[in-house]
């Protein structure tokens, strides 16, 4: 089994991963030894797709990856979750200004809970700046053609669990 020394955490709800995400986890790539895509589990939240459905639809969208990327869900706080994995560092994402503020409150107070567990800021991806999984939903909702923004995986299961939810989609 390989050791990895540069371990992060991609922490979201992933609800459905979207190209932005893909983007921010291979650029993560470049950085890190090993990128964990952690989905927090809320049991008072319901998700579109089940954690089950994220993390298989997020293993499939990212097989190239996978000798490099661990898909897990955890509940509690991030940083006691960062410290069991073996993790040094946070990544998030930030699409725009109005994403800063609660991401450097988030940061702080991991930083307070732990020293140790450094948060790293990535921009998203100028293509990738006006997704984001509630807008893709909803687009999808009315019909839109969302098949540049998602990987074919995720469109398929999304179309696939829209009809089943007599939701009009595409």
């Amino acid at each position: 089994m390989e050791t990895f020394r540069n371990i992060a955490i991609y922490p979201g709800s992933f609800d459905p991963l979207t190209n932005g995400h893909i983007d921010i986890i291979e650029r993560a790539l470049g950085i890190f030894d090993k990128v964990i895509v952690a989905i927090l589990h809320n049991p008072n939240k319901t998700g579109f797709f089940t954690v089950e459905e994220r993390k298989d639809l997020i293993r499939e969208s990212l097989a190239e990856h996978a000798d490099r990327i661990e898909v897990d869900s955890f509940d509690g706080l991030l940083v006691d979750y960062a410290e069991k994995k073996g993790a040094k560092a946070i990544v998030r994402g930030m699409r725009a200004m109005g994403d800063f503020e609660s991401e450097f409150q988030m940061a702080m107070m991991n930083r307070r809970l732990n020293r140790d567990v450094q948060t790293v800021f990535l921009i998203t991806g100028l293509r990738w700046i006006f997704t984001s999984s509630s807008v893709i939903k909803e687009a999808a909702s009315f019909g839109a053609d969302i098949s540049g923004m998602v990987s074919p995986a995720v469109l398929h299961k999304l179309q696939e669990k829209m009809k089943q939810k007599g939701i009009r989609g595409q």
